[in-house]
């Protein structure tokens, strides 16, 4: 492990940045960053649509404990894939850091920047200043809650892309995005700073995320990625001179809805945000298929002057189908606040049931086989295979092979061949989706 073992060595290692970072070239629409807390998830980023991927490594980000993160060995392969699909890549390093933190975090951008990762996402200055010194890009996070040009202004000297507070509304980005235009502030890249707002997702009760309910209670830090989300569960007032109980059983008071602006989207385009953001490291994959693909559709139409309320009203039916506590608009429309969701979980309207494991693939056939370990399957289901290399891929079942004889049921014990039009793996899941 490196390690900052005098004063010379610290200087020179926060030493200013001398080099332009590099940056990959985007369309003039606005760039669309989804969330990969796994290569099943990255590669369903990947084939969806996403024109960024953001992730953690290890235990340095706000999501170290909520999901399968990566290790520092997947670097080069991720920058791998996004290349591939010209894709950028943002590593996650937003956390509190400590001393005993920097040895580790030296190492993690090195390597980061060794394997071309576009850019680190960070909210502490000796990450950004770690950053600078490598000549690598650095994007501020959300934790450092910008809500003024002022602040705008000061961490141009540091950063390229910068994330609004989430509890802006669309008026006041608009305003913040014109007069960073108007003024011409440019981060170290030279070009203007650009600005990335949240579109999809989760949100938490605190701002921008900063909370300490979870550290109290459990002595696992939020705001060091190990959130135990106390605000997500049900509770009973108690009045201690009296004892009357009170039960809160109309709504989850600090769970709020999910956030959604894809029926707002073009308003949310036309505020002048180069980045839209979609929360959900922790979800599955498919989750992260259905909503990068919808948000992308969604961003596609406005460009080509299709966006209107009757593609807003299948694609809303779209997000519906996986993960959420029901969706609201968040701060962006200065309405009345606090929509809070009235149930323990999901409200999706579909969910997944696991079927099997992938066994093997017949590449000339086109055929992969599973061995059915749990739930039924039969012709006309609805299926979905997640994997590593696959990312998340749904399809209907139009024929099968139950135990090598042409079959309409497959069951328990059975090895099931299906025609399909990707290669699956070993590792591979096999899934049923049905109604919720």
């Amino acid at each position: 492990m490196l390690r900052l073992d005098s004063k010379n060595e610290y200087n020179q290692w926060f030493k200013p940045w001398k080099h332009k970072a590099k940056t990959m070239t985007l369309t003039n629409k606005i760039e669309l960053m989804a969330p990969a807390g796994s290569f099943d998830s990255l590669q369903a980023a990947l084939d969806n649509g996403a024109d960024s991927i953001y992730f953690g490594v290890e235990q340095l980000n706000m999501r170290a404990r909520s999901t399968v993160n990566f290790t520092i060995e997947d670097l080069p392969e991720i920058a791998k894939r996004c290349e591939t699909k010209n894709v950028r890549s943002y590593l996650t390093l937003n956390t509190i850091i400590y001393d005993h933190d920097l040895s580790v975090v030296k190492t993690l951008l090195i390597k980061a920047k060794e394997a071309n990762i576009t850019a680190v996402i960070a909210s502490d200055q000796a990450v950004i200043a770690m950053a600078r010194s490598i000549a690598m890009e650095v994007h501020i996070s959300t934790q450092l809650n910008i809500t003024n040009i002022e602040t705008i202004r000061f961490y141009s000297l540091f950063a390229d892309t910068m994330v609004l507070s989430r509890e802006l509304s669309l008026r006041q980005v608009k305003k913040i995005t014109e007069q960073i235009e108007k003024e011409q502030i440019k981060g170290p890249n030279g070009n203007l700073v650009e600005i990335e707002i949240f579109g999809h997702g989760a949100l938490c009760m605190a701002v921008s995320g900063k909370c300490y309910l979870s550290l109290h209670s459990h002595n696992s830090s939020a705001n060091r990625g190990a959130c135990k989300q106390n605000c997500r569960k049900k509770y009973t007032v108690i009045d201690q001179e009296t004892g009357f109980e009170i039960e809160l059983d109309n709504e989850y008071m600090m769970s709020p809805k999910d956030l959604c602006t894809i029926d707002f989207l073009d308003q949310v385009i036309d505020s002048g945000i180069q980045v839209l953001k979609l929360e959900g490291r922790g979800r599955a994959p498919e989750y992260v298929a259905t909503v990068t693909k919808t948000y992308r559709e969604a961003i596609d139409a406005y460009y080509k002057g299709t966006f209107s309320k009757e593609k807003t009203t299948v694609w809303m039916e779209a997000l519906n189908t996986v993960y959420n506590r029901g969706f609201w608009s968040g701060y962006y429309l200065g309405q009345e606040l606090g929509e809070w969701s009235d149930i323990p979980g999901s409200a999706a309207t579909q969910k997944k049931v696991y079927v099997g494991k992938g066994t093997h693939y017949f590449p000339k056939a086109e055929v992969g086989q599973f061995k059915i370990e749990a739930y039924d399957i039969k012709v006309g289901d609805k299926i979905l295979v997640t994997g590593p290399s696959r990312g998340a891929q749904e399809m209907i079942i139009e024929e099968m092979f139950v135990n090598d004889i042409a079959g309409e049921k497959a069951t328990k014990g059975d090895d099931c061949s299906l025609k399909l039009p990707f290669r699956i793996r070993m590792s591979d899941k096999l899934y049923k989706i049905v109604e919720a």
